[in-house]
């Protein structure tokens, strides 16, 4: 009962958004799963989500997603009763999509701010950051294009990265939608170990500059955190006791091995959507700020998923609500479930 409370009171318990708490602070990653807007663009392949296309996506649909993604992110704010510091996401055409997402009445109040660049993936679709700048006090941010070197001529979305600060401590913040598993999980997989090897070297060069930077990457990485694209080629130890200066800790890892993922495919649970820090955020090394548990969770990563973003019946009964199955619109989420990790002293 205390969940649904959650989910289904939010808006009475954050009217007054002046009473906001500041800590602890919430890092979320979301796959938006195909969040287009409606117009033709003549440079990508968005036909498919249009009016005159196969999907039939219109002005309704679009604001009806609109609020689900409202719903879905003030309801994570509405755990603490705190708005996410950095909300990373992914499958979102452009900033025109995004700056709808901030203006939303639930959203508005958090006075996000957006990052984003275009990429070169054929579709359109990018990765991007929101923040709160009363919080993550941006110094800058940049595209990092996508290398797989067996592909020179390979293009999918950008790593996205932007660096600051938060309460005077060094943040360098990734997001990212690793390659897909199109064609098969192993044969496809050297691209994702490809996109893992890039990251860890810009957290190396980054670190190297200054080892006291808390590095954040995130992102639907199209791989579990077992697979070796994050466990060999982005270098994300399972166990936080592990970890040593410089390495990353992926702190979902356990989550899926408990039975908990975001997304399902044939009756099995992946968990593709990562948060990865390295030791100095895990552990507190350097600085003030730490990971830390959910209140009375044994865990250090988190899912969210409320009644409502769940599938209720027929095949997919138990799965994300989708927006579509094929072109059968299901005025749902995502097929995904976001994650969120928390920082605080």
């Amino acid at each position: 009962m205390k969940k649904r409370l959650i989910c289904t009171g939010a808006l009475l318990l954050l009217l007054a958004v002046a009473c906001f708490a500041q800590k602890p602070y919430k890092v979320v990653f979301y796959n938006l799963e195909n969040f287009f807007d409606t117009i033709n663009d003549p440079e990508v392949r968005d036909d498919e989500f249009t009016p005159e296309g196969p999907k039939r996506w219109n002005s309704a649909k679009y604001y009806k997603k609109l609020g689900n993604i409202e719903r879905v992110l003030f309801d994570i704010a509405a755990i603490d009763k705190s708005y996410p510091v950095v909300i990373g996401v992914s499958e979102v055409e452009n900033r025109s999509v995004l700056e709808d997402i901030v203006a939303t009445p639930k959203l508005a109040p958090a006075n996000y701010r957006i990052s984003h660049y275009d990429s070169p993936e054929a579709r359109g679709v990018d990765v991007a950051f929101l923040y709160r700048p009363d919080v993550f006090k941006m110094e800058g941010s940049a595209p990092i294009r996508t290398v797989v070197p067996q592909l020179p001529n390979f293009k999918t979305r950008d790593i996205s990265t932007m660096w600051g600060t938060i309460e005077g401590e060094p943040f360098f913040f990734m997001v990212a939608h690793w390659p897909s598993r199109l064609g098969g999980k192993e044969a496809s997989e050297f691209k994702r170990i490809a996109v893992g090897e890039q990251m860890r070297r810009i957290a190396d060069s980054v670190l190297q500059v200054n080892p006291a930077t808390k590095i954040v990457a995130m992102g639907d990485f199209n791989d579990d955190p077992m697979d070796p694209s994050i466990s060999e080629g982005l270098g994300a130890k399972a166990r936080i006791t592990e970890v040593q200066p410089g390495e990353f800790f992926n702190p979902f890892y356990e989550v899926l091995r408990s039975g908990h993922g975001t997304l399902a495919y044939g009756d099995a649970w992946n968990l593709f959507d990562n948060i990865v820090v390295t030791e100095n955020l895990a552990n507190g090394s350097t600085g003030a700020l730490k990971l830390q548990k959910a209140p009375k969770s044994k865990f250090y990563g988190n899912i969210f998923r409320c009644h409502y973003m769940v599938q209720k019946e027929g095949q997919f009964k138990g799965y994300p609500l989708r927006t579509y199955v094929g072109n059968n619109f299901q005025g749902g989420y995502s097929d995904h479930f976001p994650v969120y990790i928390i920082i605080a002293k």
